[in-house]
């Protein structure tokens, strides 16, 4: 990556990391916006976009082989005008453009590239290409000099076809919502666990082959499934909660996972979640963290809680900044050692065999207490080799050779029985030698830091964090309640502008300054931080959470509500330099605004009494539920689907603020409850919209008591906490 030298341009004006990585090419870069576009129609040319982000492995080598090319910047800069995206700062602009890619390839990805007419129409595209062709793929330089005499020659040609794609785009943008008040819920939810099941890898888990990514939408779906099933079908399917608890395990014991200093990275290269892509991601740090607290609440692990303590251990040290929001993420590539001129993939991560015999041999006083040898233990554990333990197809370019991914092949449970030792012993082994090769690790050139604060992904982190500081057995769960509300405030005061009433999309560290020009939130920043402050007010029960999140549905409904069929459009109306407004209609990496909001509408309806955000629940599941495979696509919106289906599951505690009080609030924290709205009303002192409540629910015999209603029916009111967790487990599986 380009860092200083005798080229800078525009970019260095910019805050967004990946910008500034660019900021010292010999291209003649330009952010995304008016200048760039009205250079373009003054001087005719085409613009060249290209999109990609701070962490992206090929985006650096894109820009290495290509954009650090003096010829090949020529050839740039006297053909096109050439803008460059952050497409975690402008997913808006990210999603338009990949859409056009998808349409025209089938696939898509990351670095985009992509053509367009001074009015923004895109006319070709690709992701990454080679600086000259080989592997059968035209260079770079030979589709510029293509682009550019194309553009030359044919350019009433171009135009009319981009004005055609810019058709299509917005063809294939309609969805013809359903008439019916009758969704078909159940007929979608039996088509869609049976294409899950069918898709199931049953001998390592996840869905489908390699690449393999952890799609938490699909497995929170199905662990909501499990439970909808043994409820409302009388079926115990227990073949929906082995996919997730094994896909989990799996994924816990993978390589994607970072044994030593915690979190995950974003995708498998191979199907047994060995060979990471080495990229460590916000979001899925924190979805992974809440999926493995739910989880564990069905059925507990000690496995899912010790890694979901782990992610938070990680995020603590090296994503959290000092104000209390966290950053974007980790890049795949750094230096292998402090003196090497090039960074290379997974450098940061992988282990000679040697080294871990010398690490154990330097720290032999630690483990002296062990009766067993510690070393072998290990190298058995983690599948270490010494040639080792990376196939050559995981590795391509060779910078793994030789090199260990720390893998789990079987279990401790395993190891501990192959070597006859304690279990505990185990454990404890092996927390020593994480410990001190993690001290090792700290020595090596770290990877890039982005710190860039994205709204959305610190509204899935608010979520985690509430998933895991309810758990009282996690031994970070007071930590994590108190990152939590830092959280929270860093919500309330730094992302939310009070002047204009908007969510920002990015903040960025204090030592880094804040942008000139604001870039307001789109649809995922409000419905992936109302989801957060909900499920922080279900963990905190503070009134002013959860009337926070009330005013930013309200502000989302007025920004993005499509008034005439439904749904949320990504961007708001009016929105300069967009030639279409989308609507996302898919759960990836992560989920889809429209279905994060159908379940908020639903949570906020219950709370609220609010008929207006049912309605709007309602109308959005009419508008997506037409579309073919709806709950395979959107199992997100499909799980909020069954909850909007069947009825909110209301617990109101009445007692005041003492021991008794707690205790109730602590078992039911210990459950699995989707749909859960949960009220706590102190007769001594009922607050804000809980006082409605306190005409309804009263205490019996002057105890804390518990109101339970769930599938539309209220149980009687009960005072003991045994039966309360009875009828809990009843329901929800807990068998403690």
């Amino acid at each position: 990556m380009a860092s200083g030298g005798e080229h800078t341009n525009r970019l260095i004006n910019e805050k967004s990391p990946y910008l500034l990585q660019h900021a010292h090419n010999p291209v003649d870069w330009y952010p995304f916006g008016q200048e760039a576009i009205e250079r373009a129609k003054r001087e005719n040319k085409l613009i060249f976009l290209s999109v990609g982000y701070s962490t992206c492995h090929w985006c650096h080598v894109m820009e290495k082989e290509s954009f650090e090319n003096e010829a090949i910047a020529k050839m740039m800069n006297d053909n096109f005008v050439n803008v460059k995206v952050d497409r975690e700062e402008r997913p808006d602009v990210d999603r338009i453009y990949m859409s056009f890619v998808q349409m025209t390839s089938g696939g898509g990805g990351w670095p985009m590239s992509v053509w367009i007419t001074p009015d923004l129409r895109p006319i070709m595209s690709g992701t990454y290409f080679p600086p000259v062709d080989r592997w059968g793929q035209p260079g770079f330089g030979t589709i510029l000099q293509r682009m550019a005499d194309k553009w030359r020659r044919e350019n009433d040609k171009l135009v009319e076809f981009s004005s055609a794609v810019v058709q299509a785009m917005n063809e294939s943008l309609r969805v013809e919502g359903s008439s019916s008040d009758d969704l078909k819920i159940e007929e979608k939810f039996r088509e869609c666990t049976k294409i899950y099941k069918g898709r199931f890898d049953g001998v390592w888990g996840g869905f489908g082959h390699s690449p393999k990514f952890p799609e938490v939408s699909r497995i929170h779906f199905i662990l909501h499934a499990f439970i909808h099933s043994s409820i409302f079908l009388g079926n115990v399917d227990q073949d929906l909660f082995h996919a997730v608890s094994y896909t989990l395990t799996k994924i816990c014991h993978g390589g994607i996972h970072d044994h030593i200093f915690g979190g995950f990275s974003r995708y498998s290269v191979d199907q047994k979640w060995h060979v990471p892509h080495f990229e460590k991601m916000l979001y899925d740090q924190a979805q992974l963290m809440m999926i493995l607290c739910n989880c564990y609440r069905v059925r507990p692990q000690k496995l899912f809680l010790d890694t979901a303590d782990r992610i938070f251990r990680y995020m603590r040290s090296d994503l959290r900044d000092s104000q209390g929001a966290f950053y974007s993420g980790e890049d795949a590539d750094s230096l292998p050692t402090h003196a090497a001129p090039e960074k290379i993939e997974g450098a940061f991560y992988g282990w000679l065999k040697s080294d871990i015999e010398e690490a154990f041999e330097e720290n032999a006083g630690k483990l002296s207490g062990f009766t067993f040898n510690a070393l072998d233990v290990f190298l058995y554990h983690y599948n270490v080799k010494e040639e080792g333990n990376v196939e050559p197809h995981s590795d391509p370019h060779g910078h793994l050779q030789s090199q260990n991914i720390l893998m789990i092949t079987g279990s401790a449970a395993k190891t501990a029985e192959h070597f006859k030792i304690p279990l505990e012993d185990l454990e404890k082994m092996l927390r020593t030698a994480e410990g001190f090769l993690h001290e090792i690790r700290c020595k090596r050139p770290r990877p890039h830091l982005d710190v860039k604060m994205v709204c959305a992904w610190n509204g899935l982190v608010l979520t985690g964090f509430s998933k895991l500081a309810s758990l009282a057995e996690s031994s970070v769960h007071e930590e994590c309640a108190q990152a939590a509300g830092e959280l929270f405030k860093f919500i309330q005061e730094e992302f939310f502008d009070s002047t204009t009433q908007k969510l920002k999309r990015v903040c960025y560290a204090a030592s880094e300054g804040a942008t000139s020009t604001p870039i307001y939130g789109f649809l995922d920043d409000y419905a992936f931080t109302v989801r957060g402050l909900l499920d922080y007010y279900e963990f905190s029960l503070r009134p002013d959470v959860l009337e926070f999140a009330n005013k930013l549905q309200g502000i989302q409904d007025q920004l993005f509500w499509d008034i005439e069929h439904g749904g949320y459009f990504y961007t708001e109306e009016n929105s300069d330099n967009l030639i279409v407004r989308m609507k996302e209609d898919y759960d990836g990496a992560e989920p889809s605004g429209n279905s994060m909001s159908v379940k908020n509408l639903v949570l906020l309806g219950g709370y609220f009494d609010s008929s207006d955000f049912r309605d709007k629940a309602t109308k959005t599941l009419r508008h997506f539920g037409a579309m073919s495979h709806f709950g395979y696509a959107l199992p997100e919106m499909m799980s909020s689907a069954l909850i909007q289906d069947t009825g909110v599951n209301e617990i109101v505690v009445v007692g005041p603020d003492d021991d008794a009080t707690r205790e109730f609030l602590k078992i039911i924290r210990e459950f699995y409850i989707p749909g859960l709205t949960i009220f706590h009303v102190n007769p001594e002192n009922p607050k804000d919209f809980a006082k409605i409540k306190a005409d309804s629910y009263k205490m019996v015999n002057n105890s804390a008591t518990v109101h339970i209603c769930f599938n539309q029916m209220c149980l009687p009111p009960e005072t003991s906490v045994e039966n309360v967790r009875k009828i809990l487990a009843e329901k929800y599986f807990h068998p403690k």
